[in-house]
């Protein structure tokens, strides 16, 4: 397991049970591990979910798919626990969802 801290200080974990889930569902993540954990720590944005997760944004010129921007999808269950849901590449953040933070 995988602990890393996101902007507001709460421990995220990355079970796993989570990267196997990530990897199996979205091939690309596989080797990108350390670019999952720096998003969290330090993203470009963080975005509101639908379920009261939060999305940390933080864009990558170089990736197994060219340039992209990394979504990293976790839910910060209280200030001292929280855990990754999922994690992929897109071409942009979606336009739709509310900015809690930017950098």
């Amino acid at each position: 397991m995988i602990i890393t801290y996101s902007r507001k200080g709460v421990p995220i974990r990355i079970s796993q049970e989570r990267w196997r889930h990530i990897s199996l569902r979205h091939p690309e993540m596989l080797g990108q591990k350390e670019k999952v954990v720096e998003t969290i720590a330090d993203p470009d944005m963080i975005l509101l979910g639908d379920f009261s997760e939060v999305l940390a944004v933080r864009f990558y010129p170089e990736t197994p798919l060219t340039r992209k921007h990394l979504i990293v999808a976790y839910k910060e269950a209280s200030d001292e626990d929280g855990f990754v849901i999922t994690a992929y590449f897109t071409n942009a953040p979606s336009k739709r969802r509310v900015i809690i933070w930017k950098r």
